[in-house]
């Protein structure tokens, strides 16, 4: 049987350097074990079904939907003109504004798209025209929108405590201290970075009417900044569950966006609600595959085989842990965060339960490492939409982008993995 899943996966790999539609490459994969691996598909897809409605997996549109609206209402400009008032007259203050503004957007949409996509035609064109090479400018805003996935609410957080029974507020909370770290070092990279750039910087003149602007641009973005402060303050406080929390999200934008910064219009609000209708639908045809084939490699023992086979490699836990982060980041190249989250974590969970590693804390792990695909060939999702959003070459964005993975992520990756505070220690604080 572990011949046939072998064979299934190479299938599955297979179908995705063709890049074949996701939906299909699970289709395939599953097809293949209902031929060869001697599992009924009937029962398969009644349970399949019923994990469907779960109110839980409710969030995924809702945060879809949250993110799309977020970019058409004026939410994203305004936040973007908040921060920038505080700390956008000083030499790199730009790049600080872009990575700090795709943390409070995370905060919000819970998604990796919503920072490129919201930010990005506002922001590149502004850094370029303060003299940010546009390679630099695509790859740092690309880089930051990966934040949605670690800043909470997080949707790839739920899909974790969904398919492994843990609490979801507590996955939340352990990606929040890897989340503010990668904002701090992107910021500091970019800071460093920008002393080599010929960056026009603003007069005393300038600076000073900005100083005046302080508190103009503040009541004006407090529809906007109360928004996380809803959701977060609903979620924590026990008024909503995570699932209401992206439905509020999304609920909030509309009348914000009609009536008070007035981004949405009658020719623009349902072009966004169909495109919405568009990719939520296509996600969730992919989930319900992915949740067939994961539960096949369950009820196959497949996570059973997996914690003999590495043991037999190795009882070494600092080498285990080390493959396993090499063996996450492989996988978040090749396919999606949702995706792969809901595929891997129910197979690897009984061995890093056997490695004493606490399911939270696990989390974490599997979340700064997927979070990294979004922005990594070939996969790179993020990455791509960047590009089309800031009309650059790979050539241009790749260099940039490698810096501030390998400076400014990949630690926070090796200290999220072996040094277990940093994501348990505000869940533990809050009593999970």
């Amino acid at each position: 049987m572990l011949t046939v899943v072998f064979w299934d996966v190479i299938l599955l790999i297979v179908l995705l350097m063709f890049s074949v539609p996701l939906p299909y490459c699970f289709g395939g994969a599953l097809l293949f074990m209902s031929f060869f691996g001697d599992v009924s598909m009937k029962s398969m897809m009644l349970w399949a079904f019923d994990q469907m409605i779960n109110p839980v997996l409710l969030a995924s549109p809702m945060f879809i939907l949250a993110g799309i609206l977020m970019g058409g209402s004026g939410i994203a400009k305004k936040l973007l003109d908040f921060v920038d008032v505080f700390i956008g007259h000083i030499k790199g203050g730009l790049g600080v504004v872009c990575a700090v503004t795709c943390a409070i957007i995370g905060a919000i949409s819970g998604s990796g798209f919503t920072g490129v996509a919201a930010t990005g035609p506002i922001m590149i064109p502004r850094m370029v025209e303060q003299g940010y090479p546009r390679g630099f400018s695509t790859a740092l805003l690309s880089v930051s929108s990966i934040l949605g996935l670690l800043i909470p609410p997080s949707a790839i957080m739920i899909l974790y405590g969904w398919v492994t029974e843990t609490s979801i507020l507590a996955c939340f909370l352990s990606t929040l201290g890897p989340g503010l770290l990668i904002t701090a070092l992107l910021s500091i990279v970019n800071l460093v970075w920008a002393k080599k750039f010929d960056l026009k910087l603003e007069t005393r003149e300038v600076i000073l009417q900005r100083r005046k602007e302080i508190v103009p641009r503040t009541l004006v973005a407090l529809p906007a900044l109360l928004m996380p402060v809803i959701i977060l303050g609903g979620i924590y406080g026990g008024v909503f569950t995570a699932t209401e929390a992206a439905a509020v999200s999304a609920v909030y934008a509309i009348p914000v966006g009609f009536f008070i910064y007035k981004g949405f219009r009658g020719g623009n609000f349902f072009p966004l609600l169909r495109s919405s209708a568009s990719a939520i639908g296509s996600i969730m045809t992919m989930i319900l595959f992915c949740l067939m084939l994961s539960q096949t490699y369950v009820m196959l023992k497949v996570p059973q085989a997996i914690v003999e086979i590495v043991y037999s490699l190795t009882d070494n836990t600092t080498v285990l842990l080390i493959l396993i982060n090499l063996f996450l980041f492989v996988v978040g190249m090749v396919i999606n965060d949702a995706t792969g989250m809901i595929l891997v974590a129910p197979l690897l969970l009984p061995l890093m339960k056997q490695l004493g590693i606490d399911p939270i804390h696990f989390a974490a792990i599997m979340g700064v490492n997927l979070a990294m695909g979004g922005v990594t060939p070939p996969y790179a999702s993020i990455l791509y939409l960047g590009m089309r959003i800031g009309n650059c070459s790979f050539q241009e964005i790749l260099g940039p982008t490698l810096v501030f993975l390998i400076i400014g992520y990949v630690p926070v990756v090796f200290l999220t993995t072996f040094w277990p505070p940093l994501s348990l220690y505000i869940p533990r604080l809050l009593g999970f």
